[in-house]
């Protein structure tokens, strides 16, 4: 009776073992590239309370990390080149690109760093993060849609869009406030490919 307890023990810690791995969530993670090609960032401002104006940031970088079963792990970090700003008329570019808003020359980029998503849907969730312009950190939240679940898209290329608003003033952005509007409609679509 010995003999067999001594050949069962390890056994039975053998498969307690094995049963405990098995139900454990998968560490492996998912990294991605931006393909800036294929991405980009608008900024839709009021204009006279009347229309809008957007200007739009067509180069950007940037790595994505997603940890399939717990995407509040993931990682986006995007950097966008303020410099490269598109606008829909000189005089625009031209205030944009100053130090009354952008300031490029001292401020050439523009960050994102999201850490926490929380999906909703296994399409759409927020995405928590910190902003960073004109030498300036404020938290903000994306409201993002991806075009397939994000945690199953193994080795294939995923897309997404983010949407926020933001209040200009909080980057010591405050002039023309009489003609400009103080709130500011960002959205990025970005695509990414595996690394």
């Amino acid at each position: 009776m010995q003999s067999i307890r001594l050949i069962l023990m390890p056994l039975l810690v053998l498969f307690a073992g094995l049963a405990a791995f098995a139900q454990q969530p998968r560490s492996d993670t998912l990294n991605y590239r931006l393909d800036s090609s294929a991405s980009d960032v608008s900024a839709r401002v009021p204009f006279f309370g009347l229309a809008s104006k957007t200007a739009r940031f067509p180069r950007m970088e940037g790595a994505v990390t997603i940890v399939p079963d717990a995407p509040e792990r993931a990682v986006i970090d995007v950097t966008f080149d303020a410099g490269a700003i598109e606008a829909p008329d000189r005089v625009t570019l031209r205030r944009l690109r100053g130090e009354k808003f952008f300031w490029v020359e001292r401020y050439p980029q523009i960050r994102f760093v999201g850490r926490a998503l929380k999906m909703s849907s296994p399409l759409e969730g927020t995405l928590e993060g910190m902003l960073t312009a004109r030498g300036v950190s404020k938290p903000q939240t994306l409201a993002v849609t991806f075009d397939s679940p994000p945690g199953k898209a193994v080795g294939k290329p995923i897309s997404f869009t983010g949407k926020t608003t933001i209040d200009r003033r909080d980057y010591g952005m405050k002039s023309y406030q009489l003609i400009v509007g103080n709130e500011v409609d960002i959205e990025l679509r970005a695509r990414m490919v595996p690394r």
